[in-house]
């Protein structure tokens, strides 16, 4: 199968999972995702961390298993970095993002996703922006210099 043949086998798998879900300023889940895949292309990586990307809250927010993203374009090296990404009920930050850290693809595929929420953040209340832009302080301020540039914007917004 062709890396296109994977990529759009991903896509319309995640688009699938993620039917019925929705941003906060109301669009279809689904876009979030794409968003994400489509910074991960743009930062020059290939269709594997593009999959990632489409794949990185199913296992989250759907009833996706690992079994179902293997047989719907992802690999080991994939699965591994979707189940570093997906936060437990459990989950305490430091060790979730300590093993962000550790690997390449995880790393690569959250800092899209952070920067992906932190540019759509607009349409979410002063509240929300407060605690996102305090969060990614926290945790995330680090991974790029993109996201130190998105988090000033959205704190200029809010005056933070």
């Amino acid at each position: 199968m062709s890396d296109n043949e994977r990529y759009e086998l991903a896509l319309d798998y995640a688009t699938r999972m993620h039917s019925g879900q929705y941003r906060i300023g109301g669009d279809e889940y689904i876009t979030h995702p794409v968003a994400v895949a489509e910074i991960v292309r743009k930062q020059g990586y290939g269709v594997d961390y593009q999959i990632a990307a489409l794949f990185h809250d199913l296992l989250e927010d759907t009833k996706a298993t690992e079994r179902d993203l293997m047989k719907n374009g992802a690999n080991d090296e994939i699965v591994e970095a979707v189940r570093v990404l997906t936060k437990d009920e459990d989950c305490v930050m430091h060790d979730y993002v300590r093993g962000i850290r550790r690997n390449e693809m995880a790393f690569v595929v959250k800092n899209a996703d952070r920067l992906h929420n932190l540019r759509s953040a607009f349409c979410t209340s002063n509240e929300f922006k407060r605690r996102y832009v305090s969060e990614t302080k926290k945790w995330y301020i680090d991974f790029s210099d993109e996201i130190k540039e998105a988090v000033n914007s959205l704190s200029q917004k809010i005056n933070v």
